[in-house]
């Protein structure tokens, strides 16, 4: 089985973050979006990857190289990006009518992923939602088979939102329907969905299955990527990297550290994760997560987002600022 990971989006709910950073690297819980899904698959056995990068591509694919040098990793561009399903499409020779498992790149899932790779079925992941109309929706039969899926319905039959989780065993009926959709321009919402094929399989025979995964972690916004961020150190806890001493600092667990910072006199935490080679001086941070490199004076910060390579100095705010800022609050 192989993996595909959409990680082309520019992530513009995230901006300006991600003017300069992926979506899929900004840090969670001292890892980051892609390392938790890659690591996942990997647990599961998977052992060969395929990235679909695009703005900041280049990124995407030294992270990958240097984390990661045991994968087989291969990396194609979505050079004009006109949705998953025309994303999806563009791995066909390297999937080779293998079976797939498709994760978006922005979609970290807590579920059995050995129960989903060892089905003898297709499956799709969902999850029960207040209001489905901003996702794909599955529509189910008593014995947990999909009837029907449809991409952000205006009126929805079913409150099962399909959460990103695709694992296909019939993958040349999968870019058969991607083909034909193409070609006939079938658009949901003017782009090519993965739903939109999902639905022309299961339309001509293919058996899916609904798995329900336990929780699914937003990091498509600010507030809820904060969330997120507080969630998963429960089940990821503290990291601290070794040989880091913090002088007449409060450490709140838990936190987030990473190698070469440099913070003292000032209360870290809870929940807050801090990128490498960050200095933190005279400041107090909660419930916020700080990029790599950055220089933090004089500040008292709760429920922020702060890019790398950022100079701050002043007084209380709530902020969202992204890289290569310099702010003056005094």
């Amino acid at each position: 089985m192989k993996a595909i990971i959409p990680v082309a989006g520019a992530g513009t709910k995230l901006r300006p973050h991600t003017y300069t950073q992926p979506k899929a690297l900004i840090p969670l819980a001292g890892k980051t979006v892609l390392s938790i899904i890659v690591d996942q698959l990997c647990e599961a056995g998977i052992k060969e990857f395929i990235f679909i990068v695009g703005y900041l591509g280049d990124k995407i694919q030294d992270y990958i190289r240097h984390k990661y040098p045991q994968l087989t990793a291969h990396f194609v561009h979505q050079t004009d990006r006109q949705g998953i399903g025309h994303a999806v499409r563009l791995t066909r020779s390297i999937i080779n009518g293998e079976e797939a498992f498709v994760v978006l790149g922005d979609t970290i899932c807590e579920y059995d992923v050995h129960e989903v790779i060892n089905s003898s079925f297709s499956m799709l992941g969902i999850k029960k939602v207040d209001d489905p109309r901003d996702f794909g929706v599955a529509e189910m039969d008593d014995d947990g088979f999909i009837e029907h899926v449809v991409e952000k319905p205006h009126i929805p039959k079913s409150n099962m939102a399909l959460v990103g989780l695709y694992k296909i065993k019939e993958s040349d009926q999968m870019f058969q329907c991607l083909e034909e959709n193409i070609r006939k321009g079938v658009r949901s919402h003017g782009e090519y969905s993965i739903t939109d094929a999902l639905d022309c399989m299961i339309q001509s025979g293919v058996k899916f299955k609904a798995f329900r995964v336990e929780n699914w972690f937003d990091c498509g916004r600010k507030e809820t990527l904060l969330e997120s961020n507080a969630t998963l150190f429960k089940k990821f806890g503290s990291k601290i990297e070794e040989g880091l001493h913090f002088e007449n600092t409060v450490i709140i667990q838990p936190v987030s550290i990473a190698a070469g910072c440099n913070i003292k006199n000032s209360i870290i935490g809870p929940n807050v994760a801090v990128g490498e080679n960050t200095t933190i001086d005279y400041s107090i941070i909660k419930n916020s997560i700080i990029g790599s490199y950055s220089n933090l004076f004089d500040i008292v910060l709760d429920a922020s987002l702060i890019g790398s390579d950022t100079e701050i100095k002043g007084e209380t705010r709530t902020l969202n600022i992204g890289d290569n800022t310099d702010i003056d609050l005094g």
